[in-house]
């Protein structure tokens, strides 16, 4: 008979309760503070459209686009033992790129010159072509993934105001709106909706494919995983090719939400809270095995944590502290070395002999 694994026993599970856990202690704190934080109503937009309002649905909104970048992320993590700091540059370039299909040479278009979709479609593609420059530089080159991304990083916002030759493009049709805001009739954020299409497309690919498997033994021993038959070199480029799709999706929404663009500003530091969400999940960030899941709930835990600091009237500036210390807790407690002394302590209570009353 199969044993029953603890709470604290190695595994998705205990990288599941980290992020629910720190769901939890925000949740109590927010309950106590103000109850009000919860509050969900129905309200009309600038459009016309009946909406949900609130503090939770802002936290579904902003959360579930850095949702969709832990999932690419996580499998960069996973397979390089790295991170890509290029995000929010690459977003950049994505969303000026969408811009630059739909307005053409005019800035400000009175109709779009291309389809949405074929604009959206042209922005993945060329996120891809960045993120697999990325994955050539680590996979191929060797070069540690932090400062393989730090070329895009430095360049990245200036490709994209180039694209543009420097000009802000306004999207003046409505139905652009919809992928950053909401589409009539539906009351809930769009971002949602996309983000829960991304999550159930990666979850699918993960189970019936072997990517997971092989992302994981690459990342766990790479030597290892050549003898075995993988190529380590093609499994770090898809991965960065992958992020690089989740980053020209990211694109579309953060142009959407303005519909227009500011090179400087757009997604900026948003590269920082997608690596928190995979340290959060309880992802080791030095690469091999990893939870989708638990990265995907840590976006959400990150986003819940930014609203609530907002709410609080926290200056802007300082939220990177806040979150600091807080993000540094809660790896701490679902570090190894605290995992394991807690799974032991575990297993000495369970041995513990319960005492006799009377």
């Amino acid at each position: 008979m199969q044993k029953k694994k603890s709470i604290f026993s190695k595994g998705g599970n205990t990288q599941l309760l980290i992020p629910i856990i720190a769901l939890l202690i925000l949740a109590l704190f927010n309950l106590i503070a103000d109850p009000g934080f919860f509050k969900i109503s129905l309200g009309v937009n600038s459009a016309g459209d009946t909406i949900l309002s609130g503090y939770l649905i802002t936290i579904l909104d902003y959360g579930s686009e850095l949702a969709i970048l832990a999932i690419g992320m996580t499998l960069v993590t996973a397979a390089s033992g790295g991170q890509d700091i290029s995000v929010g540059a690459g977003i950049a370039i994505a969303g000026s790129v969408i811009l630059r299909v739909l307005c053409g040479g005019d800035s400000r278009a009175e109709e779009l010159q291309a389809p949405i979709i074929v604009a959206f479609l042209i922005g993945c593609v060329v996120a891809m072509l960045f993120g697999a420059f990325n994955g050539i530089l680590v996979a191929y080159f060797k070069i540690q993934p932090m400062v393989a991304t730090l070329i895009l990083y430095t360049a990245g916002r200036s490709i994209a105001a180039w694209i543009n030759n420097n000009e802000l493009p306004v999207i003046k049709e409505p139905k652009f709106a919809y992928f950053g805001g909401f589409i009539p009739g539906v009351p809930v954020p769009t971002t949602f909706l996309i983000a829960l299409v991304c999550v159930v497309v990666i979850l699918l690919v993960l189970k019936f494919t072997t990517l997971g498997l092989y992302t994981q033994a690459v990342g766990i021993n790479e030597s290892s995983s050549r003898l075995n038959g993988l190529n380590p070199i093609f499994v770090k480029f898809l991965a960065f090719v992958i992020l690089g799709l989740c980053v020209g999706v990211a694109g579309l929404i953060k142009v959407s939400r303005i519909s227009s663009i500011n090179y400087s500003v757009i997604a900026k530091d948003i590269e920082m809270d997608a690596i928190l969400a995979v340290a959060l999940g309880g992802n080791a960030l030095s690469g091999g095995k990893f939870n989708m899941i638990a990265s995907i709930l840590g976006a959400y835990v990150i986003q819940f944590l930014t609203t609530t600091l907002y709410k609080f009237e926290v200056q802007a500036d300082a939220l990177p502290a806040y979150k600091a210390v807080v993000v540094i807790i809660l790896v701490v407690i679902s570090s190894p070395v605290v995992s394991d002394k807690l799974s032991a302590l575990w297993k000495k209570v369970k041995k513990t002999p319960a005492k006799e009353v009377g």
